[in-house]
């Protein structure tokens, strides 16, 4: 069954479908399915900067909310409610993947977009510890919980709509840009810190209150990616599949997919783990252990994102050449054997540009599970209870491992086990390379394109 229909763009405002053929796609194909995989993840970069500002802008806010003096515990605190963030996900996985599941993957994604910009007008607008007490950190928890909620929804919905649109030759390909942009939201944080700390503002003002400007930023972006959302249209998968009835909940279809659904749990805990670890915790790490400049910090966490960034599609089209499978075993085999030297090697060097190396390193390891795995995801469900597979376990497992990466590791810093981390972390690694070993390759057994 062709994952695009062969009519012509339906009309109305917006991106229409996407035209087939058995001859190929002509020019106007791949323009108007760039278009609409450009619109539907251009909200994903935007909700994950409106998320990532807060790892970003951590090391200046901790201790308008968290008194004390000894910043390690500061900024575990600051972790903890960013892990709290992710308490919610499995909500908004199961929430929003319902709604896309029986509304529209449109639908879903516009309101998680919106849920987002809310989030971050709170904490933009939040009181300091010295103004209102203890009513400060709890409002910021609350704003991360919504900030949760919607990127619980985001991702299930966004992985969803880009592999639905994708043509099968290149769906690795085209749902790597669920990582470009998610990435790239972390980026635009990076970016928006550097210029303000280089630029706009002094360290004193960025602590005093130059943190709350990139939360209203994000609430901005978010306006504009509400409104260039609405002009999207539902994917053909999902058409098709509404004349399919309905007549259980989303959990409740889910419920006949266990293996599917342990699949996305195993295959997510390590790639998770080592994401979070390379992401939001790294930029603490290299201030605190390393012990870098808040600049240099600054300059090695964006430049080594943007080779992240590049790496996702050069994966995601080599994927669709040899299968999904061999990069996953590459990521778990290497993450398994490559860990611990790589943090132990991070630890010892004061070495900016040697720190730099190190952390490519890694990415090209990590690269093997983020360019693929929403791709892998999508293509174990049928249509109608998609959205819903990819979202929930993945919060459920997210919520778990890797919103929790960065206060594990602050943890066994803040009582002296430092190096304790990076054999966990291998621990988590090696159990999702056995779930790669005994998985099938999903590129070439998909139920993209099955209605149930």
């Amino acid at each position: 069954m062709p994952i695009v229909s062969s009519q012509q763009p339906r009309g109305g405002n917006g991106v229409g479908t996407v035209a087939s053929t058995s001859q190929g796609f002509d020019s106007a194909d791949v323009r108007r399915r760039l278009q609409a995989i450009f619109i539907g993840s251009i909200g994903n970069l935007v909700e994950w900067y409106d998320f990532y500002a807060y790892a970003a802008f951590a090391l200046y806010f901790a201790a308008a909310f968290f008194p004390g003096h000894d910043p390690v515990v500061q900024q575990l605190n600051a972790a903890i409610l960013f892990a709290i963030g992710f308490i919610v996900r499995p909500i908004g996985g199961w929430l929003f993947g319902h709604l896309a599941d029986h509304y529209g993957r449109r639908m879903s994604l516009m309101l998680s977009v919106l849920l987002m910009c809310f989030g971050s007008l709170m904490i933009a607008a939040t009181p300091t510890y010295a103004t209102i007490g203890l009513w400060a950190p709890a409002l910021l928890g609350l704003a991360r919980l919504i900030q949760g909620l919607s990127l619980g929804g985001e991702y299930g919905a966004s992985a969803t709509y880009l592999s639905e649109i994708a043509d099968r030759q290149h769906r690795g390909f085209y749902s790597s840009f669920q990582y470009v942009t998610l990435i790239g939201g972390q980026l635009c944080a990076i970016v928006v810190l550097l210029v303000l700390q280089q630029l706009v503002l002094t360290p004193a003002q960025l602590r005093e209150w130059g943190w709350r400007i990139p939360f209203v930023i994000g609430a901005g972006l978010a306006v504009t990616a509400l409104a260039m959302r609405r002009n999207l249209h539902e994917t053909d998968d999902f058409v098709a599949s509404r004349h399919v009835a309905r007549r259980t909940s989303s959990v409740a279809a889910l419920a006949k997919y266990p293996r599917e659904v342990l699949v996305v749990v195993g295959l997510t805990m390590g790639g998770t783990t080592a994401f979070y670890t390379y992401t939001t915790y790294m930029q603490k790490f290299l201030r605190l252990s390393v012990g870098l400049t808040d600049s240099q910090t600054t300059v090695v966490t964006a430049t080594s994102l943007v080779f992240a960034l590049i790496l996702q599609p050069i994966y995601g089209a080599v994927s669709d050449r040899i299968g999904r499978k061999p990069l996953l075993l590459w990521f778990g085999v290497m993450g398994t054997v490559s860990t611990i030297p790589l943090l132990v090697a991070l630890q010892s060097t004061r070495s900016a540009f040697t720190a730099w190396l190190l952390i490519a390193g890694a990415w090209m390891i990590v690269a093997g599970y983020t360019s693929i795995n929403a791709v892998v995801k999508a293509e174990l469900f049928p249509t109608n209870v998609r959205a819903t597979g990819v979202g929930l376990p993945y919060a459920v497992t997210v919520s778990i491992f890797g919103g929790t990466a960065e206060s594990i590791a602050l943890w066994f810093k803040s009582i002296g086990h430092e190096n304790w981390f990076s054999y966990y972390l291998t621990g988590v690694i090696a159990v999702s390379l056995v779930v790669y070993a005994f998985m099938r390759d999903t590129r070439n057994e998909s139920a993209m394109g099955r209605h149930e």
